[in-house]
């Protein structure tokens, strides 16, 4: 452990003696074409600094100018998260030096957000509604990425140079802020989690994001601070940056808990820091001193109007809102007939949505829901990843299922076909070519096949004469496996009944 202190405090001792207090920032990049203040691609996996052009690389001169489809999805998110939309809001210059900031700034909202006051209802695995209310969500310009080399870990400790990359820069953020989040207890980590689950299936459902954590579409930094039962006077906090995962939520937020409880109980001082989140074991370390506002030096950027959205604007905006999710979740339990229960082992699987999506290309609910939920959620967790960042799609689900509904793969043979197309063999179809998976239906190879496993097994088919049907299932397994599982089981039950009853 990389902490101040070697020992963390246990769980429940900490709910004993401390009251968390927690405050999210979530950013989520918009999915629009150009980037925030400038005509570039905004598009992801592009080869590096070729999504770049004066003002993304800070260049004397260059002047931006305000994506107005970024305005209309912050107002959209603002909306469906119920807050208030600002009729005037303005962009500040946040300043700070840092390499993949190129004019040592960002384009950002300070005082006067485009949206503000809002909440999300979100729900924990029993059942339980959590409301988290929302301070703001405003509009601003992600940073490029750097690439550290030389180090252990990937980080700039210990690299021997670092590779810029402005294709990021530029690209348009809205950053959604809590009030801070208290009460929660000992479900302060589930809450998290459920809130953060909550936000990435809503704008996901608005189209404005496809808030991939695990490609930083979807950034999370938690604020975790404490204070001691009977107190009220908040303690300091530290903020835990860009986390990528649901299950990385969840475990930050706790960690920290019993890092802070142990730092206080043995006489130290909690640092107001930022810290990075370590996949390898759940723990965080100290990255760097937080700064404040102040420090910041905001101020309105004289290159950039105010925002102004007319009330008429807004609520034609609104009238575009689509299903919401939670609306949604309810419809489709009624028509799925599902429990509490099972609604909720889908949602905290991560499932629905992938479930939801595969039932739109043409599968039934079962066949979906049997897929997702078992051999893929098998899967997910062998690679340690969440289910949605699995290599296939809904649409590769729903062929596969297609498949093995014209007979032309078996259970055991669509397993496989899966699995290529998880090792990114290609498509399903191309998987099958290239594996040979499709069933055999060669009347003539099959009734072969039957023929040898019958004259081999001379005492399966006098048990089987004799009344024990039930034995018929050795005969199958070695047709099966005389075919490499290609055969149609169907077929071949019917073959070896026709031959041992004739």
């Amino acid at each position: 452990m990389t902490a101040a202190y070697d020992e963390l405090m246990d769980y429940d001792e900490v709910l004993e003696k401390f009251e968390p207090v927690m405050g999210m920032e979530v950013h989520v990049e918009l999915a629009t074409e150009t980037k925030m203040f400038s005509a570039s691609s905004a598009h992801f996996g592009a080869e590096p600094n070729s999504n770049v052009d004066p003002v993304s690389l800070g260049l004397p001169g260059a002047l931006p100018v305000v994506n107005a489809k970024g305005v209309e999805w912050a107002i959209k998110i603002g909306l469906a998260l119920n807050c208030e939309i600002a009729e005037s809001s303005r962009f500040a210059r946040k300043n700070y030096f840092y390499p993949d900031q190129p004019k040592n700034y960002q384009i950002s909202q300070y005082d006067e957000p485009i949206a503000y006051n809002g909440y999300l209802d979100v729900v924990l695995e029993d059942g339980t509604e959590w409301r988290v209310e929302i301070e703001r969500a405003h509009m601003e310009e992600d940073t490029g990425k750097l690439t550290h080399l030389g180090g252990a870990d990937g980080r700039i400790h210990g690299a021997t140079s670092s590779l810029v990359d402005c294709n990021r820069a530029g690209i348009p953020l809205i950053e959604i802020v809590t009030k801070p989040i208290i009460g929660a207890g000992k479900r302060a980590p589930e809450v998290a989690k459920a809130y953060v689950s909550a936000l990435r299936d809503l704008v996901k459902a608005l189209g404005v994001s496809d808030a991939r954590m695990d490609q930083g579409s979807m950034r999370v930094d938690s604020n975790v601070s404490l204070n001691r039962i009977g107190e009220t006077e908040f303690g300091t906090r530290t903020e835990t940056k860009n986390i990528n995962s649901l299950k990385s939520v969840e475990q930050a937020v706790r960690y920290e808990m019993m890092r802070q409880a142990a730092v206080i109980e043995a006489g130290g001082e909690i640092i107001q820091e930022t810290r990075h989140y370590q996949e390898a074991d759940g723990s965080t370390t100290s990255g760097r001193i937080k700064e404040t506002a102040e420090d910041y030096r905001y101020f309105n950027d004289p290159d950039l109007p105010p925002v102004i959205a007319p009330r008429e604007w807004v609520e034609e905006i609104r009238a575009t809102l689509p299903e919401l999710p939670w609306v949604r979740k309810a419809r489709i339990q009624e028509e799925w007939k599902l429990s509490d229960a099972e609604m909720r082992d889908l949602v905290n699987a991560g499932a629905l949505e992938l479930i939801i999506a595969t039932v739109e290309q043409g599968t039934t609910s079962g066949e979906a829901r049997s897929w997702w939920v078992s051999y893929l959620a098998q899967k997910a967790n062998e690679a340690g990843v969440e289910l949605e960042a699995l290599h296939i799609t809904p649409a590769q689900v729903a062929r596969v299922v297609a498949l093995i509904n014209e007979g032309k793969l078996t259970n055991k043979l669509a397993r496989q076909a899966v699995d290529g197309v998880l090792a990114d063999e290609g498509d399903v179809d191309e998987v099958i070519a290239k594996r040979g998976l499709e069933v055999v239906r060669d009347d003539g190879a099959i009734e072969a096949a039957v023929d040898e496993a019958l004259a081999a097994n001379p005492d399966i088919v006098e048990k089987y004469k004799a009344g024990n049907t039930k034995v018929v299932g050795a005969i199958v397994g070695q047709v099966m496996k005389a075919t490499r599982g290609k055969a149609d089981p169907g077929q071949v039950n019917q073959l070896i009944a026709k031959k041992l009853n004739s």
